[in-house]
């Protein structure tokens, strides 16, 4: 994979892992629960967590022959992402974020445990750990302050981020099958 390819599938990969996380912040920042120690608290959580997970699918894609790991991590990423699409069908994650009296640490955890099964499936692809997880970062980091900036305003907007996260994860996944 090219150096843009790379960061191409890694901003990709960044951008649906986090969507939830705007909304996530628009709830939490219309409750005036967004200082800096929260967002690098959540930020830290999910690019470890996220870091972690992309590994672990690196060190199985070593255990499968050439080219065999980025068409199933392609798949997976593609089947992911057509459940996310079904998840929002059948009417789940329009609530996704709006409880205000969420901690942000449990909020970290959430949206930790949402990229851990994407990372290791992008993992397996050859993406790389640490510029996935570097991305994923400065777009958290964004997402949350983006969130806050959107207010209750996003939260009509709120029943696409599910199929739009689908739609993005499925597009990484057949970049990853081509």
């Amino acid at each position: 994979m090219d150096s843009f390819s790379a960061l191409g599938a890694a901003i990709l990969f960044a951008l649906a892992c986090n969507l939830d996380t705007v909304l996530a912040a628009v709830g939490q920042g219309a409750g005036g629960g967004l200082d800096g120690r929260s967002v690098m608290t959540v930020g830290c959580v999910t690019t470890a967590v996220t870091f972690l997970s992309l590994t672990l699918g690196s060190i199985g894609a070593a255990l499968l022959s050439a080219g065999v790991p980025e068409r199933l991590g392609g798949l997976a990423l593609t089947g992911l992402g057509l459940w996310y699409i079904l998840d929002s069908l059948r009417g789940k994650g329009e609530e996704s974020g709006q409880s205000q009296g969420r901690s942000w640490v449990a909020l970290s955890a959430a949206l930790a445990v949402n990229n851990a099964g994407v990372g290791v499936a992008a993992g397996v692809t050859g993406l790389s750990p640490v510029l996935a997880s570097g991305c994923n970062f400065f777009i958290t980091l964004l997402c949350l302050w983006l969130g806050r900036r959107l207010g209750r305003a996003l939260s009509a907007w709120s029943r696409w981020a599910l199929p739009a996260s689908g739609w993005m994860l499925v597009a990484l996944g057949l970049w990853q099958l081509i």
